[in-house]
């Protein structure tokens, strides 16, 4: 955790702008990363610089922390959150609306939220890799990942087994980069530009992406390796 990183993203207004976000202080920050290794609700990834591989052919199969993770080379981070499954378009009665629940009932859905920290950064695919990596992930983890999420809630997983019904991605009106990015992955907006001024982008299903040209090529090039301390 590296304060004055922190404190370097926090500075950049378009980034509050770009991502929704209300600015915090240096100590909210720090309280809200605390929470990244406890909440059941969200992954937090931080995104690094790559790792340069122009000088060896050999596959990195372990990295050293405080070597690829040095603040320097820090440059944004990918956020998933899980929500319960609210089909919002309903407008029934109660008892309709009480049968759309239990229908509902062990539907979840996962919020993709990216940030790249610097200008410098931006534009060169870091973003587009990070979203990619992020689902190949969440699709081959699927299933642990919402156990560990019911399991948090106190929910009963026999009673209606977990299943992630959908993705989508809050994005304000004006941030043209990364509503081409999400449409790139096949996201569709839903809905108009809300009282917030963001739009909703939507993927109905994670297999969708796993199955695109941008799903195969991800899940060839994704690559987990040892974390050394």
């Amino acid at each position: 955790m590296n304060r004055g990183l922190t404190a370097r993203f926090l500075s950049i207004q378009d980034i509050q702008e770009a991502t929704a976000s209300e600015p915090l202080t240096l100590e909210e920050e720090y309280e809200n990363q605390q929470s990244w290794r406890t909440s059941h609700d969200k992954l937090t990834f931080i995104i690094c610089q790559p790792l340069d591989s122009s000088s060896s052919s050999t596959v990195t199969t372990d990295v050293q922390a405080g070597k690829v993770d040095a603040s320097e080379r820090m440059i944004g981070d990918i956020n998933f959150f899980i929500y319960p499954y609210d089909d919002d378009d309903d407008d029934d009665d109660d008892d309709d609306a009480q049968g759309q629940v239990a229908a509902n009932e062990g539907l979840y859905v996962g919020e993709v939220d990216v940030m790249v920290a610097s200008k410098e950064h931006r534009g060169k695919g870091i973003g587009y890799a990070a979203v990619t990596t992020l689902l190949t992930y969440v699709h081959r983890n699927e299933a642990r990942i919402l156990e560990e999420y019911v399991r948090e809630e106190g929910k009963d997983a026999k009673k209606a087994p977990a299943q992630l019904k959908g993705l989508m991605a809050k994005i304000k009106e004006g941030n043209s980069a990364s509503i081409a990015l999400f449409r790139r992955l096949g996201f569709v907006q839903k809905g108009e530009v809300n009282y917030f001024g963001e739009i909703q982008m939507v993927l109905g299903d994670l297999d969708e992406f796993v199955a695109s040209d941008a799903g195969v090529k991800a899940a060839d090039e994704y690559r987990e390796v040892s974390y050394s301390r």
